[in-house]
C-alpha cells in the first residue's frame, strides 16, 4: 500500500495516546484513512484530527478512535456492535480485530458511503445498517463488545440487553460536547463501570433511548 509512511503518523499518535495493542496498531497502519474521508478532506486524512462529514457529522480524532477500540480488548473472536458508522474507518479497524461487526448508522447518505468505502477496501466482515443506534441491532445479538460513537448521559438499555455477560461496552457519557469516554463490563446483574478511558467531545446520541430530534 502506498500510504504506509503517512499512516505511521496515526500509529505514532495512537502510541502517544498510550495504545500498545500490536494488532490495533497494525490495523491503523494497513487501513487507509484517506479512503474513509470526503475527497475534499484527503489532505487531512493522516493528521490526528477529526474531519467533517456530510449531514453535519464529524469523524472521531484517530488517536481517540484508537483509545476507544483498545478499551474493548478485542482478541479476534468477537462479534461487535458499533453505533455510529460515519464513513467507516473505525468500522474497518474493528473488522480487522474482531470476527465480525454490525454498525448502525442513522443517516442514509452515510450508510451508502460507508458500504461503498468498505467494499472498496475488500472488508467483508462488517455490515452497515440503517437504524436508530439507541435500539442497537437485536437481530445480531448477543454481542461481545459494543462501541458507541455519540454522547448521552447514560447507556441506552437496549445496548446493555444486547451485550453478553462478560462483554465490554465503551461510550462517551455526557451531554454532548463535554464528556468522559467510559468502559463498562456486563455482569449477570447488569452493567458495571470499569474505568474512564479519556475525556472527549462528541456529537449527541439521538434516538428513542437518546436525545429527541431537535433537542437543545
Amino acid at each position: 500500500m502506498v500510504h504506509g509512511s503517512s499512516a505511521e503518523n496515526l500509529v505514532r499518535a495512537a502510541r502517544n495516546a498510550g495504545v500498545t495493542d500490536a494488532r490495533l496498531l497494525d490495523a491503523i497502519r494497513s487501513v487507509p484513512r484517506a479512503g474513509f474521508v470526503p475527497t475534499t478532506e484527503t489532505g487531512s486524512a493522516y493528521g490526528d484530527v477529526p474531519v467533517p462529514l456530510p449531514c453535519g457529522q464529524v469523524t472521531t480524532q484517530p488517536s481517540l478512535v484508537a483509545m476507544m477500540v483498545a478499551a474493548l480488548g478485542l482478541t479476534g473472536r468477537e462479534r461487535v456492535l458499533e453505533i455510529g458508522t460515519g464513513f467507516g474507518w473505525q468500522t474497518a479497524l474493528l473488522a480487522c480485530l474482531a470476527r465480525n461487526v454490525i454498525s448502525v448508522e442513522r443517516w442514509p447518505e452515510l450508510v451508502v458511503e460507508a458500504r461503498r468505502r468498505l467494499a472498496a477496501q475488500r472488508i467483508g466482515t462488517a455490515e452497515v445498517v440503517l437504524g436508530d443506534g439507541t435500539l442497537g441491532w437485536p437481530d445480531g445479538a448477543p454481542y461481545d463488545a459494543v462501541l458507541v460513537c455519540a454522547a448521552f448521559p447514560q447507556v441506552p438499555d437496549p445496548l446493555v440487553a444486547q451485550l453478553r455477560v462478560g462483554g465490554r461496552l465503551v461510550q462517551p457519557v455526557g451531554p454532548g460536547g463535554r464528556e468522559q469516554v467510559e468502559m463498562y463490563e456486563r455482569l449477570p446483574g447488569g452493567l458495571v463501570h470499569r474505568r474512564t478511558v479519556v475525556p472527549a467531545r462528541f456529537v449527541r446520541l439521538y434516538g428513542a433511548h437518546g436525545y429527541a430530534e431537535g433537542a437543545e
